[in-house]
């Protein structure tokens, strides 16, 4: 029974990362047509709302939102959010499909590197255990660390001119928000399965997981048209899996294997950092996701940015 419900949750996770990698996709597409912004202004959402593309990324992200949820009721935080990694690979995969851009050598190597890292880092981990509903109290200083975090780089990106710095400061900044959104997630899923429907609406988790996802979804389009894929990708995903993974353990009580398992754990890191930094800087990558303004009816992105 635990089994299954094990691969209830990688089948989940492996659902959403699909569906997210989907929205990116088509996310970026429409950012890259509407006027780009310098901070973080409303008017880039009234923007998006009259491109059409923009709501098929959006209808990614709701199933992505969907699928996540019942990972994290059917699965560990540290080993359901981590799988979302492959939400890069998957991009380059769907952006081909979607753009109709050919894959090179390097690029699937990039990709295997980033499916056989990340399976062994898992593997070689492994979270077991965690408590399935963190003390309230507990929520303050990690909320606090994490809000703190974000704010930062939120404020050092927009400080940044158009370029790398920008983009991953933003990203990274996108990802904390993405980790504490599925963190309450998990809280409010299981507050649903164990007080019931009442419980859930009237819980304070899932009120602060929809305003923390939409803020974090906004900040990640201003991080889009912040700079190339290189600076925004690799901070988006390493940092909601790293942050996601910290929070498994300190908030949820999620122990990972320690000691031998050491090893081949940052072997599997290593080499999952080599494809993730190797896929970012791939040419086809940025033809999939970024797509220059031109081809898309809009002003061209400087050749800089374009990586």
């Amino acid at each position: 029974m635990v089994t299954m419900t094990i691969v209830l949750s990688i089948v989940f996770a492996l659902l959403a990362a699909g569906s997210n990698a989907l929205g990116t996709v088509l996310q970026r597409r429409a950012a890259l047509t509407v006027p780009a912004s310098r901070s973080l202004r409303l008017g880039l959402v009234r923007d998006l709302l009259h491109t059409p593309v923009w709501f098929g990324g959006m209808l990614g992200v709701v199933f992505a939102a969907l699928f996540q949820a019942l990972a994290l009721a059917t699965g560990s935080l540290a080993t359901v959010q981590p799988i979302f990694i492959l939400e890069l690979p998957l991009a380059l995969v769907i952006g081909g499909i979607v753009f109709r851009v050919g894959v090179t050598r390097k690029a699937w190597m990039c990709v295997a590197c980033i499916v056989g890292g990340l399976a062994l880092v898992l593997f070689s981990l492994a979270p077991t255990g965690g408590r399935d509903q963190v003390p309230g109290i507990w929520w303050v200083p990690g909320l606090a660390v994490t809000g703190g975090i974000g704010a930062a780089l939120v404020l050092a990106g927009l400080r940044r001119p158009t370029g790398l710095m920008r983009a991953a400061c933003l990203a990274a900044a996108a990802a904390i928000g993405n980790a504490v959104t599925a963190a309450l997630i998990k809280s409010a899923m299981n507050i649903l399965a164990d007080q019931g429907a009442v419980a859930f609406f009237t819980a304070w988790q899932t009120y602060s997981f929809a305003a923390v996802g939409a803020f974090s979804l906004f900040l990640l389009g201003v991080a889009m048209q912040g700079g190339p894929l290189l600076g925004s990708q690799p901070a988006l995903t390493l940092g909601d899996a790293t942050v996601s993974f910290c929070l498994g353990v300190t908030l949820y009580g999620e122990q990972p294997r320690t000691g031998f398992w050491l090893v081949p754990a940052l072997l599997g890191l290593s080499v999952l950092l080599y494809g993730i930094f190797g896929l970012s800087h791939t040419r086809c990558l940025a033809q999939c996701v970024d797509r220059s303004r031109d081809e898309l009816g809009g002003l061209g992105e400087p050749a800089a940015a374009r990586g």
